[in-house]
């Protein structure tokens, strides 16, 4: 078999690119070869104590030398030995970067705050695997899309319709500065908000319509789903179909009293998760409910996270690595241990 190494470099360290840093470092078929930081904090010697190189923006070498951190070189220098350039930037920045990116000719994945314009396809991997096989620029869909996605492309049969209430935390942990603190904001001044505008750019030919609002919590995004289908389909069919996918895990409240998003997350650390990372989408068993043509549940989603496998996945796509997306799956779940939950689950309903 041969080997693989290709040169990747994360912009941007921060919620997203220090998990996507650390998953690389976890694949045998990727060599990380550095990470940008624009501004010094704490996370750079934290980064620095992994083993990983850190670039800066030139008029901030002094400042992080200053700090105890010596930079490896620039971030144009990082940009020019990379083979694939994972954009972590905050959102629409990688709008900009990306002329970056066109003029050393790389390859490079973006996420899903930047707008769908940015790439030449939306992804998730069980929707859309083979349409990001050799494309130069892809972006991997926002952690509520993902999750959104992941269920319906589970699916053996077609939805007529879809509605989903999204029930989004506030901020993320370290955001301390966002809001609201004591009131529930519309996230979107309309239905749909634009998580529906978001799946049908990767999957068009379902009805979805999304309702969001903003809690004053940071640490889960949850979900209310409500599939329209065909009456003859039974409740334990669905379970079955999404069963099959490591990354769909039920949990059932009255056997495992795991009922809230907080739960979730200790269930991460307790399973050595690191930062408590939830890859997952969690679906709560209790909540699912089929009335006539219609099945409802509700399930959780780990903002931080669930994006973190796609990210990975659509590299093999991207750089015609490897064109069965089944083998892809397996390697990437086995690298981030994707299934342990779903593991621990299963033997305490025991």
């Amino acid at each position: 078999m041969v080997e693989i190494s290709v040169k990747v470099a994360v912009n941007g360290y921060g919620t997203i690119g220090k998990r996507i840093a650390d998953a690389i470092l976890k694949t045998g078929d990727f060599k990380l070869i550095g990470v940008s930081k624009y501004s010094f904090d704490y996370s750079a010697i934290l980064a620095v104590k992994k083993g990983i190189k850190i670039f800066v923006p030139r008029e901030k070498i002094e400042e992080f030398r200053s700090n105890g951190v010596e930079p490896e070189g620039t971030i144009d220098y990082l940009i020019e030995e990379a083979e694939l350039i994972y954009d972590a930037s905050p959102g629409k920045q990688g709008v900009k970067n990306k002329e970056l990116y066109l003029k050393h000719g790389k390859f490079a994945v973006f996420q899903g705050g930047e707008p769908p314009e940015v790439a030449e396809v939306s992804y998730s991997t069980l929707c859309n695997y083979t349409s990001a096989i050799g494309r130069k620029y892809v972006r991997v869909v926002s952690c509520n899309t993902t999750g959104i996605l992941r269920i319906l492309c589970s699916l053996n049969i077609k939805p007529t319709s879809v509605f989903v209430t999204i029930v989004r935390r506030a901020s993320d942990p370290r955001e301390d500065t966002r809001g609201p603190v004591n009131s529930i904001l519309l996230d979107s001044y309309t239905i749909p908000s634009h998580h529906a505008r978001d799946v049908k750019t990767v999957i068009g030919e379902i009805p979805v319509t999304t309702a969001s609002v903003v809690v004053p919590t940071t640490l889960m995004h949850v979900q209310v789903f409500q599939l329209n289908i065909d009456q003859s389909i039974q409740l334990d069919d669905l379970v079955e179909q999404l069963g099959k996918s490591n990354r769909v895990v039920f949990v059932d409240p009255y056997y495992t009293d795991i009922d809230t998003t907080g739960k979730i997350l200790e269930l991460a650390r307790d399973a050595g998760r690191t930062r408590n990372d939830v890859y997952e989408n969690i679906v709560f068993t209790s909540t699912l409910y089929k009335q006539g043509g219609s099945i409802s549940f509700i399930q959780a989603i780990h903002q931080e996270s669930i994006v973190i496998p796609e990210n990975i996945d659509v590299a093999y796509a991207m750089l015609n690595l490897e064109t069965d997306v089944f083998r892809v799956l397996e390697k990437t779940n086995s690298a981030l241990g994707v299934g342990l939950i779903k593991d621990l689950i299963s033997m305490v309903g025991k």
